[in-house]
């Protein structure tokens, strides 16, 4: 590792870009958000991962990107997965290699063909402190190229813009609505705790959480005050406590 990257690293952003999937070990990701306030970008190419993690002959290269134990678990599972199953299932161990590695959050984008019909290619980014985590999905969320209810897919397609229906029919706000409901049952939070402790590993950025709230509240289904001053309608600011019901 020392050879990779010094032992100390002041606070940067680093930006991993392999010759498709040799070299890239999750070793050097390791090795470059190590340090304090140091955060990281990689490209990860899935068309060649995919095709890559039941081939004999890259077997080294998977195993360095996943870890032996991940990768010959997900030799075993990904036959007869549809294709979106195996695009979670591929992701979910590269998410959980890079947890074990001191990776406490990351953000896939996700860029597809020209027809929106496969993923080509990921950016994933990886930090260990959730202000870098708001800070990229909010930059991610303005390059997607689709929203549903204000909600960000995350991904790029060229073929979004030609096939609007397809991304309109989720219902994410009212999903997110719900999932409020349930896990802050009899709860009080700010909004801030709401949406450090909740949006990782979701799509929703604040704003979503802001609007949520806002429906919520004006439906009687959650309460707010302030615990200094006074506070406008309809906003969240540190000193606000959002009350939740008991149940649903």
């Amino acid at each position: 590792m020392d050879t990779l990257c010094p032992r100390n690293l002041v606070p940067s952003f680093s930006f991993v870009d392999p010759f498709g999937y040799k070299g890239l070990s999750l070793k050097i990701v390791q090795g470059v958000i190590k340090d304090w306030g140091c955060d990281c970008v990689f490209f990860f190419n899935y068309n060649r991962i995919n095709a890559g993690i039941s081939n004999p002959g890259v077997k080294q290269h998977m195993d360095a990107l996943f870890g032996e134990e991940r990768a010959n678990a997900l030799r075993a599972k990904l036959p007869g997965l549809s294709p979106e199953l195996r695009e979670a299932a591929i992701l979910e161990a590269l998410a959980n290699e890079i947890h074990s590695l001191g990776g406490k959050f990351v953000l896939p984008f996700t860029f597809k063909n020209s027809e929106g019909t496969r993923t080509s290619h990921k950016l994933i980014f990886v930090s260990k402190h959730f202000k870098g985590y708001e800070i990229m999905k909010d930059i991610m969320a303005a390059e997607s190229s689709t929203t549903d209810e204000g909600v960000p897919s995350l991904t790029y397609s060229p073929a979004d813009a030609s096939m609007p229906l397809l991304f309109s029919l989720a219902q994410p706000m009212s999903k997110l609505k719900g999932m409020l409901l349930e896990h802050y049952a009899g709860q009080t939070c700010s909004l801030d705790e709401i949406y450090e402790s909740h949006s990782v590993g979701k799509p929703y950025i604040k704003k979503n959480y802001r609007e949520a709230l806002n429906t919520l509240e004006a439906a009687g289904q959650v309460s707010a005050y302030s615990t200094k001053g006074t506070r406008r309608k309809g906003t969240y600011p540190d000193h606000v406590k959002i009350q939740f019901k008991g149940g649903i």
